[in-house]
């Protein structure tokens, strides 16, 4: 393999790790405030301690993730510097402003309330401790809006001119909110809703499966799923305006999603099926007459390009129509899961507030299969993503091929491996933590401290 291929390999293996913990944070730390909100609002009643209990497992869960997100995060943005020293000198008039607005902004707020967050417990009022947690969420949103924005960017950009092989803001506005950024954003907020509520009611099934449960547990199971619930239907909308917009401005990657070979009007939707990119056709297919162009452009016979039209310069077709399906298939999986569970719920009169949840155990052990069911649903929509955008880095204007780096293979594939194994190993960890929180809950919630003189409090 040569040193496009080992470094691009390089870079999504660092991706793939480090985008599964954003993924968790963004929205569970949203669902902390609720927690908090709620634990606030009862006190006095017999809900309370269930809402504080599950505040505080879930504020461990999030600590650690936020943890190896940071650190993952540090390591992938060495990368722009060893590996495609180009991508800079081409866009860092642009890339490199965005990303410093996400540290000056995003992660600086992190960072300045999460102490008050984790470690504020019995020293600052319930009043401020909601606050912090409310503004580690908001920091947390504010990081995947600068991130974004510049991923968006790069897939349709706007607002620049090139002067010298060199790109230049001329609308900062319109480099922000460039054409596909609200529905990227959107998608993302989304799957992460999802993704952390799938890891929050998976966990608790599990506690519930293996008699670990405590009152916090009822509260943030019936929390995530309906969570769940609402946010999957969302998330089929806003997909459907996502490729509305791609259509439009990345009609190649559409084409290789779809395995669409030639222009046709018409054109059929193929659920399943073998592309064959050399051959030019898609083996054994199974299709719908006009699916594609009914879904795609919301008309029967509209006219959709085929990737003829873009020779040399459309995505590899098989990982972009593979990981699409992926992605589809999992989100269906998400709503069956999610509303069969929920309208259980309900009919059973468990939603209630004061509800503990007894459930069948198969549909608990379904739930817990599904724990990290949007780590799946969410690399396989970024592989649609960044894999759909080749050959360019950024789309129409500069290739991946003219900013990499000229390093020898071997070095390359060496740290590759080296990625790879210690991510392994990182992720075996995190679950294997998970896990055990899970089914030992009462040594991760914290007892209320009112005269600890182990942290020297008076």
């Amino acid at each position: 393999m040569d040193t496009l291929l080992l470094a691009r390999l390089q870079f999504a293996a660092n991706i793939s790790f480090h985008i599964l913990f954003p993924t968790i944070t963004i929205a569970l730390c949203w669902m902390l405030v609720f927690f908090r909100f709620r634990h606030a609002a009862t006190r006095g009643t017999p809900a309370a301690a269930g809402w504080e209990q599950a505040y505080y497992f879930w504020t461990k869960v999030f600590a650690l993730t936020f943890a190896l997100g940071v650190v993952s995060g540090i390591t992938m943005s060495f990368q722009f510097g060893t590996n495609w020293p180009g991508f800079m000198e081409k866009t860092g008039n642009i890339s490199g402003p965005l990303l410093g607005y996400e540290v000056l902004t995003a992660f600086f707020l992190e960072a300045t309330f999460l102490g008050i967050m984790l470690f504020g417990k019995g020293r600052v009022s319930e009043r401020v401790h909601l606050i912090a947690t409310l503004m580690v969420a908001f920091g947390t949103t504010l990081s995947a809006f600068w991130i974004l924005a510049l991923n968006s960017w790069m897939h349709t950009p706007a607002g620049y001119e090139i002067i010298n092989g060199q790109f230049h803001a001329t609308d900062w506005l319109a480099v922000i909110f460039n054409p596909s950024f609200p529905y990227r954003f959107a998608h993302v907020l989304l799957a992460s809703a999802l993704t952390a509520s799938f890891l929050v009611s998976g966990l608790s099934a599990w506690q519930l499966l293996k008699g670990s449960a405590t009152l916090g547990t009822h509260k943030a199971f019936k929390t995530a799923v309906i969570a769940a619930a609402c946010a999957i239907p969302l998330q089929i909308f806003m997909g459907d305006l996502h490729g509305l917009n791609t259509l439009a401005h990345q009609p190649a990657k559409i084409a290789a999603i779809e395995g669409i070979w030639q222009t046709e009007k018409g054109a059929p939707l193929t659920l399943f099926g073998i592309p064959d990119e050399k051959a030019g056709k898609t083996h054994f297919a199974v299709q719908i007459p006009k699916g594609a162009s009914l879904i795609l452009a919301h008309d029967a016979d509209a006219e959709l390009k085929g990737l003829n039209e873009f020779k040399g310069a459309h995505p590899p077709v098989a990982p972009v129509f593979w990981s699409f399906r992926v992605m589809v298939g999992v989100g269906m999986l998400m709503l069956a899961v999610s509303w069969f569970t929920a309208f259980t719920l309900w009919r059973r009169k468990q939603l209630r507030a004061d509800a503990q949840v007894a459930l069948p155990r198969q549909l608990l052990w379904v739930l817990s299969g599904m724990t990290f069911a949007g780590w799946v649903a969410t690399l396989a929509g970024w592989y649609v993503t960044e894999i759909g955008r080749q050959p360019f880095i950024v789309y129409g204007l500069v290739r991946t091929a003219d900013v990499v780096a000229p390093i020898a293979p071997p070095l390359v594939a060496l740290t590759l491996a080296g990625y790879v194994l210690v991510y392994g190993l990182l992720l075996l960890a995190y679950v294997s933590v998970l896990k055990y929180m899970a089914e030992n809950p009462t040594k991760t919630v914290p007892r209320p401290m009112t005269n600890d003189p182990a942290f020297g409090v008076g």
